[in-house]
């Protein structure tokens, strides 16, 4: 039988394991007792030659030797080794127990699914999990030496009653090189077709659940089959076995005491039983015979599995389960508590002291908050402390918003698109321009990049940004034609190259329209065409290092070519907001840009060529028209 201890250390207290240390059966002393004595009586052997029988020189070399294998002997892992293969074990243990089948689920849904107090449905029921319990015999009978002692033959099981003579003729008649534990389970699931066709069974829905309860028990069977098939490999073992082995063959010489009037370093004393080292054969051997006995839990020694106390347990609660209690009930009647409302079931007084304790209500239940921090806040005045936080860090809600952007491959185009407007926020140089504000806030990301180039992505035909016009009063001055185009360098006159040399996705509308905007452009601005135009945009580097350090606003802009896109500053029209929104007409495809000519001078990376076209408004960043009030 399995030794259990559980409630002898059902409390914890002073020296509670103390009582356990005396125990002998299923204990360490039981197990080792005999390596413990032959590895004693070999370091006495040693010793005692050493000191007695060795002469001068004999023992001056034997020293060396000690120390040699004393020095060396730390270089076996014994605490790595030895811990993950007894963690390997012992997790393997227990799978194996979780493995063992047992009939309670099955009996269970066997006794309520199959109606049928007469003979015939007694006959089924019983006949049924008899089959079962026969499937988990033959599976613990061939891995399991203490059954296999018991049931040793097919005839044994015969007489034992689990199987009967009719049945080992069809058994033995089915042949197969493979262990056939599974044959009762066929015979069950015959069984249940045939119950289902008599009736007995009422629908498909029992029927289905008794079969699956039935394979969840042929389940274990076979992981009992493949544990018993598939050790832990046999090279793991080998070389644990080995290392402890070794390691105590060694501390046979390494850990002797050597004679202190030879003044070796550590070896001032001169001892007769080396305590710690027989202490540390005691952990070390005894984790190993841990492993050994747990590896297999089937065998026969103290700690091992009661397989044959679980063979009758499960028989005889089966049988019981589907034939004496099917149908059986008590009487129903009305419990104690009928009419309490509070019932509460009595106590002795060895229980008494439970009544004392407060109800469990929550590890917050009493905790404390100041009563001024108690009352709720309006809503309006928690988005104000919101938006001032958001104000004083701006850093902070840019690396939160780039937390909660999940980047994607269409994502970078179309983010670089709307970033464009956001570069206009950074603009300082012309007073008419009004702040921007995109969609997007990523402003950091929105820089134009090296060369003065802008991000990729201004080719984009998805989404384009949108700048609206509306009349209002205001301090600031109206926004001039803008005009973008090739400009001349201040200092020496040469041409500033620019990389970007094509806009992809430019989006038109129709002549009619576009003719249409121009008359109304020219009506309301006939005289303001030659004027000079006003930037939006930085200029790119220049190729010297001191051009560079120009602001934008001090570089003139002059172009051969006409206007891109003209504002009229008689409408006293201010830039008030930048949204991103999708482009209209999807179906046009994009204008062809020529490309300017090498030399002379070179159109910005924004202009747009109309040539002898009318003259059309046009956004910033993608070309599509502005609405204007």
């Amino acid at each position: 039988m399995t030794v259990t201890y559980t409630a002898r250390v059902a409390n914890a207290r002073f020296c509670g394991f103390s009582k356990l240390l005396l125990a002998w059966k299923g204990s360490i002393y039981k197990v080792l007792y005999k390596e413990f004595l032959a590895f004693f009586a070999m370091y006495t052997a040693i010793s005692i030659t050493y000191r007695f029988f060795l002469y001068d020189d004999q023992k001056r070399y034997f020293e060396k030797l000690a120390i040699y294998c004393n020095h060396y002997a730390s270089l076996i892992p014994m605490s790595f080794v030895l811990g993950f293969y007894v963690t390997l074990v012992v997790n393997r243990w227990w799978s194996q127990y979780t493995s063992i089948p047992l009939p309670d689920r099955l009996m269970c849904v066997l006794s309520g699914g199959l109606q049928g107090s007469d003979e015939r449905g007694r006959l089924l029921r019983r006949t049924m999990m008899r089959y079962a319990s026969l499937s988990a015999l033959l599976i613990l009978r061939s891995v399991s030496t203490a059954v296999f002692k018991r049931f040793p033959t097919m005839d044994h099981v015969v007489e034992a009653g689990f199987m009967s003579r009719e049945e080992r003729k069809k058994f033995e008649g089915l042949h197969s090189p493979y262990n056939k534990y599974w044959i009762p389970c066929v015979w069950f699931t015959n069984l249940a077709a045939v119950a289902r066709c008599e009736g007995r069974i009422k629908d498909d829905h029992t029927l289905k659940l008794l079969l699956e309860e039935l394979n969840a028990f042929r389940g274990k069977c076979s992981m009992l089959f493949h544990y018993d098939m598939i050790s832990v490999p046999l090279v793991y073992t080998q070389v644990v076995t080995l290392a402890v082995y070794s390691f105590f063959l060694v501390c046979l010489i390494g850990r002797q005491f050597l004679d202190p009037n030879q003044g070796y370093p550590g070896h001032d004393l001169d001892l007769y039983v080396p305590i710690f080292t027989l202490l540390q054969f005691f952990f070390y051997a005894g984790w190993l015979k841990v492993a050994e006995q747990l590896i297999n839990p089937f065998g026969e020694d103290d700690d091992d599995f009661e397989t044959n106390w679980l063979i009758d347990r499960n028989f005889q609660v089966s049988m019981m389960a589907v034939d004496e209690m099917y149908g059986d009930l008590p009487m129903m009647e009305r419990d104690r508590y009928w009419n309490d409302s509070n019932p509460r079931p009595p106590y002795t007084a060895a229980t008494l002291f439970v009544l004392r304790k407060p109800s469990f209500q929550g590890s917050t239940f009493d905790m404390a908050i100041p009563k001024e921090e108690m009352h709720f806040q309006p809503l309006e005045d928690i988005a104000e402390n919101l938006e001032e936080s958001v104000s004083r860090h701006p850093n902070m809600a840019l690396f939160n918003r780039l937390l909660n952007a999940a980047p994607s491959p269409t994502g970078f185009m179309g983010g670089a698109l709307r970033r464009t407007s956001a570069q206009l926020q950074r603009l300082r140089h012309s007073p008419s321009i009004d702040q921007c504000t995109s969609d997007d806030d990523d402003d950091e990301s929105g820089k134009i990049g090296k060369g003065g180039s802008l991000p990729s992505g201004l080719g984009q035909e998805t989404q384009s940004t949108v700048c609206s016009f509306r009349e209002e009063k205001s301090i600031r001055t109206p926004l001039l034609e803008v005009q973008f185009g090739a400009e001349q360098d201040r200092r020496g006159g040469h041409p500033v190259v620019n990389e970007k040399k094509e806009v992809s996705g430019l989006e038109g509308k129709s002549d009619k329209e576009g003719q249409m905007r121009e008359e109304r452009v020219k009506a309301d601005s006939p005289e303001e065409e030659n004027q000079a135009p006003a930037s939006l945009l930085p200029p790119p580097p220049q190729f010297s290092r001191e051009t560079s350090t120009q602001s934008a606003s001090a570089i003139p802009f002059a172009s051969r070519h006409p206007s891109a896109f003209l504002f009229n500053p008689a409408a006293h029209s201010s830039l008030e907001h930048c949204s991103s929104q999708p482009v209209i007409n999807h179906n046009r495809a994009a204008p062809s840009i020529p490309k300017p000519p090498f030399g002379g001078h070179k159109m910005s990376f924004l202009t747009v060529p109309s040539y002898d076209e009318p003259q059309r408004f046009r956004s910033v960043s993608m070309g599509s028209e502005l609405t204007g009030s």
